[in-house]
């Protein structure tokens, strides 16, 4: 097997703001970042025309691109309709950015998707994605929506029931291994006509949970929030770890991302540990040894 996906990061993984972010992603070896583009200097909002050409202009200068923006507007992901009108909105905004930018991919969190489909929450977030879908298809364009909260078997399902590919999938290893303890083989296998983005991460599971308990649900209650936080942080539940060091088979999983024919992105997440750019430069690495 010799991959010849390119390699991303997320800018915000280092956590020291968007330009310098920019630059050590260069550093590290990466050839494309994905970047958070929902509140503060990256607020669609708070960039006019000139200072988009501008950004666009400055990320080419680093021999980089964009590989995706991350548009996750948080809370229960579209199960709310009195919220939806507003975050379908925002999330339109920054699918524009993102075309301006030279990107036609925008990653986000839909919320869990409900295993009843006569629920009005599903009805809700169907209505919702497939308004999205349509706008995004309008343009050659894509959300998608990260894996994790469901399995690959119910995400697919709810999928299909829209009418375009405009709602996808930005398909993460990790987050199946220590959320749903899905198998991302199989979930590649499955979603195989939908992934347009990949994230590279690695975790292990621990427990079972219940992914209302860690995603949250709208509705729903957990039985002990600050508990639950608290096993997460600990890493009680599941842990996210450097890559090669958890449960996730990357050779297994390359070969299957392979085998659909995937071209995209492979971009490196690193949502925990105190040393990030050790880590990230690792990861580069890690990845690089499959080509």
């Amino acid at each position: 097997m010799k991959l010849t996906n390119k390699i991303g990061v997320i800018v915000d993984s280092f956590g020291i703001g968007v330009r310098e972010g920019l630059k050590k992603a260069k550093e590290v070896g990466a050839e494309g970042v994905q970047i958070y583009a929902v509140k503060g200097e990256m607020d669609p909002a708070n960039l006019n025309a000139a200072a988009r050409r501008e950004l666009k202009d400055y990320i080419a200068s680093l021999g980089l691109e964009i590989s995706a923006l991350c548009g996750d507007l948080g809370g229960h992901g579209f199960q709310d309709k009195t919220e939806n009108p507003a975050k379908i909105e925002k999330s339109k905004r920054i699918l524009d950015l993102a075309m301006d930018l030279g990107t036609n991919v925008v990653t986000t969190h839909i919320g869990i998707v409900p295993n009843d489909r006569n629920s009005e929450v599903f009805a809700v977030m169907q209505e919702a994605c497939e308004e999205l879908s349509q706008y995004a298809s309008s343009m050659n364009a894509y959300f998608a929506i990260e894996t994790g909260p469901e399995t690959a078997e119910h995400l697919k399902s709810f999928l299909d029931t829209l009418s375009s590919k405009g709602v996808s999938v930005n398909f993460d290893p990790a987050n199946m291994v220590m959320v749903t303890g899905d198998d991302p083989v199989q979930g590649v296998k499955l979603l195989k006509d939908y992934i347009v983005h990949t994230h590279v991460k690695d975790g292990i599971r621990y427990k079972e949970v219940d992914p209302r308990e860690i995603y949250g649900a709208l509705g729903y209650e957990p039985m002990d929030h600050g508990k639950i936080a608290q096993m997460v942080a600990s890493g009680e539940i599941f842990k996210e770890v450097p890559l090669g060091e958890g449960k996730v088979d990357f050779d297994a999983y390359f070969a299957a991302l392979q085998e659909i024919g995937y071209q995209g992105y492979l971009t490196i997440e690193r949502e925990v540990g105190d040393q990030p750019e050790v880590d990230i430069r690792k990861a580069v690495e890690f990845i690089k040894r499959y080509r």
